[in-house]
């Protein structure tokens, strides 16, 4: 008995010491349980996303009473009808007026998709009032387009740059100062984090930046390809509008087994029968298309007249050629040989990928939606919903045909070469020109000066 009365005693004094000890410690472990609720909460709040409020009817009146006795079916029919040949229309008239307005019409669509997406989650994610979220996404969309842009005057505007002093600094430390104007951005970013949202916070982070590589990046592609020739921006373009319209048409009328489970309007039917027609469409508008400078010539800038041309004498990509065709269709069509524009035969590789792979574009951004409970992502264009509802095909569009130009068809550039060489310092000029020289001797493909 006594024995245990001991241990009890030493157990006390054990007990009391901790206890001083836990006093002491109280107060530095209050914040560590403050942060773990903290942690707690914001888990919480991020696994209970509110949804999006659904997009108003945006659909002109005039619409809706011209069609008030059809059916809903076919009342999103009409109305996508015509606002699809109203902006075939419009992108006809853009196209007419050159590439400048061409290259003004991506930038705006590039800022609208931004704009959607950025509010998509500044919506879902509305009960927080986080410092700084829209600003910062913003600036980082100015900060992105001014070093892509930038890159893009080095490239094709060099002789332009060459006669301002002012712009040949800026051309000179551009990706310095592009990532100096990032910088600011983030470092703007870390000092708005507040205690309560961090992890939000950096949800939002991530957010902004794969908004602007699936909106920037994509579209400095698309103009990329359209400095190539109007016909490499013109034919995938029209291929991926062209398969859009195909497969609406014939998944409205035979459309019978699901594609997707993404999309359940999707059918089997409407998948294949858009194939079928966007090969045929992009190979007759290829050959129309390749029958002019207008579209075939690389976009240029001539810094004497300040305008964009298209005029060169067109690559043998787009000069008529003759083509042995196989046995079976020489028996089909009874002809051994076709005339054909070499470039036709690369349209049918972008209107197949068009066709096959480009809608995938549109099931990515289709999970996105149902992710975020949303039907579009705007109600910018009536029956069609926003305008990255319309262009999500065509960004992974604008990739595949950016790498499948420079994989297969672009070779050296010496022109471009030269541009930039223009750019540089003449002292610059005169070292490469004595670094080239020397080379060219020693490979013996010049004879060394007499002259010592």
């Amino acid at each position: 008995m006594s024995s245990e009365m001991s241990e009890l005693r030493r157990r006390g004094a054990a007990g009391g010491e901790a206890g001083g000890d836990h006093e002491r410690e109280s107060a530095g472990d209050k914040d560590v349980d403050e942060d773990e609720k903290l942690g707690e909460l914001d888990l919480r709040t991020d696994l209970e996303v509110p949804e999006v409020v659904p997009a108003t009817d945006s659909t002109p009146e005039i619409f809706k009473k011209a069609l008030s006795g059809l059916s809903s079916r076919w009342k999103n029919w009409w109305i996508r009808g015509i606002l699809t040949l109203a902006m075939i229309s419009g992108f006809s008239l853009i196209i007419y007026m050159g590439s400048f307005m061409l290259m003004l019409l991506v930038l705006s669509i590039q800022v609208k998709c931004f704009h959607e997406i950025i509010t998509i989650g500044y919506r879902v994610y509305r009960s927080y009032d986080l410092p700084w979220f829209r600003t910062l996404s913003w600036y980082f969309l100015l900060c992105v387009n001014y070093f892509f842009y930038g890159e893009t005057v080095a490239d094709y505007f060099a002789t332009f740059v060459q006669r301002r002093e002012q712009l040949q600094f800026l051309i000179r430390y551009h990706r310095f100062i592009s990532f100096t104007l990032y910088l600011a951005g983030f470092c703007m970013f870390v000092l708005s984090l507040v205690k309560r949202h961090y992890r939000l916070q950096f949800y939002m982070f991530a957010w902004t930046h794969v908004t602007l590589l699936i909106t920037v990046t994509q579209s400095h592609l698309v103009i990329q390809n359209l400095f190539e020739g109007m016909i490499w921006f013109l034919v995938p373009i029209s291929s991926v509008i062209c398969n859009d319209i195909a497969a609406y048409i014939c998944g409205f009328f035979f459309g019978r087994t699901p594609l997707i489970k993404l999309s359940p309007k999707k059918t089997w039917e409407g998948f294949i029968g858009g194939f079928f027609i966007t090969v045929i469409f992009g190979f007759i508008v290829a050959h129309l298309l390749a029958q002019h400078q207008y579209f075939v010539c690389p976009v240029e800038y001539n810094s004497e007249t300040n305008r964009f041309v298209t005029e060169c004498e067109p690559s043998e990509l787009f000069q008529l050629k003759k083509y042995s065709l196989p046995p079976l269709l020489q028996v089909i069509l009874r002809k051994e040989t076709v005339t054909l524009y070499p470039f036709q035969m690369h349209s049918f590789a972008l209107s197949t990928f068009a066709s096959l792979i480009g809608p995938f574009g549109g099931f990515f951004a289709s999970g996105f939606k149902r992710a975020f409970k949303i039907k579009d992502f705007a109600d910018t264009i009536p029956g069609h919903g926003g305008i990255m509802d319309r262009f999500d095909c065509q960004y992974l569009m604008a990739t595949f045909v950016h790498v499948y130009i420079t994989s297969f068809i672009r070779g050296p550039n010496p022109s471009k070469l030269l541009k930039q060489l223009l750019v540089l310092q003449p002292e610059e000029q005169l070292n490469i020109y004595k670094t080239l020289k020397s080379h060219l001797i020693e490979k013996g493909f010049l004879q060394p000066s007499l002259r010592g």
